[in-house]
């Protein structure tokens, strides 16, 4: 009979919580736009299916991946992120114990002085005057002691899925910081190849221009010899002297941008300063990896920004579940189980052994404006984490596109430049054997030479432009660290 009725209250409770608190709905997951296929079969020539690439085997330069190495041991940024994986694990780790009861285990010593006109003070008087205890049993009225020492136990019984989503939500976050991680280390990668290929780029440029002065010296010579024999006027030696000055201004110039990239490479491998060993080839384009069929969807998918947003996305989902799962009552379960006893003498006694079992029913009735605004957060927080993820993904693939459209752009803009460095090569030994014959003045000398150097400094604007196309291919391709 009394069972009956402990589960008619039980039931009344908890009807009186779902129809006092209105329990919404979690929003599903929408489905991301379809991916088209990518516009440029023009370059794909059908040589096989890409399955992805490595770092190791992507970059070749030895003193690259040694940088790339140094990134990793000493960058803060780095050691910031691997930082937030371990505290993201640790909240995992915390997040499976939700589900376990808990359990204490402890020992307490107290004592308590009752007043003689209250309930204890005359109870425990009372006792001391019963014909049916014992010495033992008999309670000191000035003082009375309190010895316990047992184990306590909670548990909270996840009947509705909220210590489940909270855990999952846990799991899916610590996912995301992985592959945060590796975004991060790929962003640093790309930051450093860029700046290593920077480095080569003005080596090259310099070497343009004093290659190029020590050329045009040779027609000064020629210049300032012809002048003394009265061919030519002072005018024509002042010219080739400015554009001599210009030149070795320039060359100035870019030693202190060579200072200057080397400052920002040692910053990011966390050094101070120093020489930074480096090659003398910029990252050619890989056909071998663009002649393939590539899956858009599968690399699109493998990319550690896309991933990380997909992780996120799952997490504020389950987080909004474990929001929704809190409008529902929350059973709690406890036991205590120990000695006690308010003498000394028999603490230690079996019939001291004293125990205790506890359940209860909470019901959210006047905080349910509260529990509505917490889940209406998490709601709002899944569909940002959706627009992110949507984002994440038109961003990959609009960026794979269009590397891979300039990757063909450049490939024959390369070839034009080389030519055109060519010819001039040539219309400079042409000029100088007019200039001596005298089909040619100085002004067409100067021009001559002037042009030669704008060519093969735009061809090396461009081999460099396509350096730059080629790191960012690496990570646009979802390349492999490992």
């Amino acid at each position: 009979m009394k069972s009956n009725k402990l589960k008619l209250v039980v039931w009344s409770v908890t009807a009186l919580a779902l129809k006092s608190c209105a329990v919404p709905k979690v929003t599903a997951i929408r489905e991301l736009k379809e991916t088209p296929e990518l516009q440029n079969s023009e370059t794909i020539v059908n040589s096989g299916d890409f399955t992805g690439i490595d770092l190791n085997t992507y970059f070749t330069d030895r003193n690259l991946l040694k940088l790339f190495e140094q990134v990793k041991q000493a960058n803060p940024d780095f050691k910031i992120a691997q930082q937030r994986v371990e505290m993201a694990n640790s909240f995992l780790k915390r997040s499976r114990t939700d589900l376990l009861p808990s359990l204490d285990v402890g020992a307490t010593i107290s004592g308590d002085r009752y007043g003689k006109y209250t309930m204890e003070g005359v109870g425990n008087y009372d006792t001391n005057l019963s014909s049916n205890i014992t010495e033992q049993q008999k309670i000191n009225t000035d003082f009375t002691p309190n010895y316990w020492m047992g184990a306590r136990s909670s548990w909270e019984i996840d009947a509705w899925g909220k210590l489940k989503n909270k855990k999952l939500s846990a799991q899916n976050k610590f996912l995301a910081s992985e592959e945060g991680l590796k975004l991060i280390q790929i962003d640093l990668f790309t930051d450093i190849a860029n700046l290593y290929y920077d480095l080569i780029a003005l080596d090259k440029r310099l070497k343009i221009y004093q290659d190029n002065y020590n050329l045009q010296k040779r027609a000064f010579e020629i210049i300032k010899a012809q002048r003394e024999v009265g061919k030519v006027t002072e005018l024509a030696v002042q010219q080739f002297k400015a554009q001599n000055n210009n030149w070795l201004a320039e060359i100035e110039h870019i030693k202190v941008e060579i200072v200057t990239v080397k400052q920002a490479i040692a910053t990011l491998t966390g050094v101070y300063g120093g020489e930074i060993e480096r090659g003398s080839k910029l990252l050619s384009t890989n056909f071998e990896i663009l002649n393939k069929n590539i899956n858009v969807d599968a690399i699109i998918h493998s990319r550690p920004d896309v991933v990380s947003n997909y992780y996120t996305l799952q997490a504020s989902h389950a987080d909004a579940k474990a929001a929704r799962a809190a409008f529902y009552p929350r059973i709690d379960l406890g036991a205590t189980f120990g000695l006690n006893s308010f003498s000394a003498e028999t603490f230690f006694k079996p019939a001291s052994l004293a125990g205790q079992l506890l359940g209860g029913l909470m019901v959210p009735v006047f905080n349910k404006g509260q529990l509505k605004y917490e889940f209406n957060i998490a709601n709002s927080e899944q569909e940002i984490a959706f627009l992110n993820y949507q984002k994440s993904v038109t961003m990959a693939f609009n960026e794979l596109q269009s590397i891979l459209k300039q990757t063909k752009i450049f490939h024959s803009v390369l070839d034009l430049k080389e030519e055109e460095v060519r010819f001039l090569d040539k219309g400079i030994e042409v000029s100088n054997d007019l200039y001596i014959t005298g089909y040619a003045n100085y002004f067409e000398l100067i021009n001559a030479q002037r042009s030669k150097l704008q060519a093969e400094l735009d061809l090396l604007r461009f081999q460099h432009e396509n350096t730059r196309n080629n790191v960012l291919l690496f990570k646009a391709l979802g390349g492999r660290l490992q």
